[in-house]
């Protein structure tokens, strides 16, 4: 495994935080964080995600400067190597350059391992995301999640909710901040005018309010053929068109279990860019889901989100009324037609406000952050 490093000029000065990303929805969600910081931060990069589509193409919509830190061979391995890749490394490196603190963002691997070497290097870990719970075990974001809970010394919590999750679980008070959510000034800093909307939609086929838009892609879901065959089958059944946005996992399950035909009878598209991605979300009807990122996305756009998982660590999407959860089967299509038919939905779900804040989170983690830079 190699390291591969930015150019000289590049590292003329010395930061001193470390952002450690390695899918896309840590580079989206940490980006105002990273321009906020400047020159007193780099980025490092785990390369958990390696397609152009998922990960390098984010660093440019952010206008980011590119990672001063690349590791190769994470990406593909399974999750005990990223773990032992990404601790190994970052070690290394932390030993060599000792920043002041590492921040690292949500539940992935990338994240609970960095967390990890930055903790046995004696660095101040900062949790951006902090106190999601399923509290569902099956999953390995919340043992992530748990994981990254027991070693951060500060926890930047999204909402009083997952506040509450830390306390509960013993964490001092006064290492827990509420700052909101850093999706949201992503969401609104991305979101694109009405001109290039139309032109994204047009590019799908699509019109504005007469389809729907769906993503599917974690373990749960892909790794079981009759999970995945009854969510192929009930977009498939939806009184309206389907923009089916298909991760490589996805596609790769499809094939692995011979559903290669029924994935195909959706029109499936590539991974979009972020902000086509917000274009196609905004068109919308309705969206479906098993994304994390998509449930808090959701109550930014104010659009209705039908989120398809055993369970979540985002009930406050629920609670507020932009998402249901359902179970692969049937009931995808009933609540889809109980949405589409609720004409007074979109007006309610315009007046209510996004449980993930107001679009400061990223200027309060830069005040916490304050407190462990020299």
């Amino acid at each position: 495994m190699r390291i591969s490093s930015a150019p000289a000029a590049a590292q003329s000065v010395n930061p001193k935080i470390a952002l450690v990303v390695g899918t896309r929805p840590e580079i989206i969600k940490l980006a105002v964080l990273s321009k906020l910081l400047g020159e007193r931060a780099y980025l490092i990069h785990t390369g958990q995600h390696f397609d152009d589509n998922l990960s390098a193409a984010f660093f440019a919509t952010f206008g980011l400067t590119p990672p001063q830190l690349c590791l190769d061979g994470v990406g593909g391995a399974s999750r005990a190597q990223q773990f032992s890749l990404i601790t190994g490394e970052l070690g290394r490196h932390f030993a060599e350059r000792r920043p002041d603190a590492v921040v690292v963002q949500g539940d992935t691997n990338t994240a609970a391992a960095a967390a990890q070497a930055a903790h046995f290097a004696g660095i101040p870990v900062v949790h951006v995301e902090a106190g999601l719970r399923s509290n569902d075990r099956a999953m390995p974001e919340e043992i992530n999640r748990i994981l990254i809970g027991v070693v951060a010394d500060h926890h930047c919590a999204p909402t009083e909710e997952s506040a509450a999750n830390l306390r509960l679980a013993g964490v001092d008070p006064r290492r827990v901040t509420v700052t909101g959510n850093t999706v949201v000034e992503a969401t609104l800093e991305c979101l694109p005018g009405p001109q290039d909307t139309e032109a994204v939609l047009s590019a799908h086929g699509v019109q504005a309010g007469h389809y729907a838009l769906a993503t599917i892609h974690r373990p749960e879901n892909t790794d079981d053929p009759r999970r995945l065959d009854a969510i192929l089958t009930e977009l498939a059944k939806l009184p309206v068109p389907v923009v089916f946005s298909t991760h490589p996992r996805t596609r790769a399950a499809a094939t692995r279990h011979g559903l290669s035909a029924a994935l195909d009878r959706l029109g499936p598209v590539e991974p979009v860019g972020y902000r086509d991605f917000l274009a196609l979300a905004q068109g919308a009807m309705l969206l479906i889901s098993d994304s994390g990122g998509i449930q808090e996305e959701c109550t930014v756009l104010k659009k209705p989100l039908i989120v398809v998982r055993n369970s979540t660590e985002r009930p406050e999407a629920v609670e507020a009324g932009f998402a249901e959860r359902v179970q692969p089967g049937p009931a995808i299509s009933r609540a889809a037609s109980r949405l589409l038919a609720d004409t007074g939905l979109h007006a309610r779900l315009a007046a209510t406000p996004s449980p993930y804040g107001d679009g400061l989170a990223s200027q309060r983690i830069v005040a916490i952050l304050s407190q462990f830079t020299r």
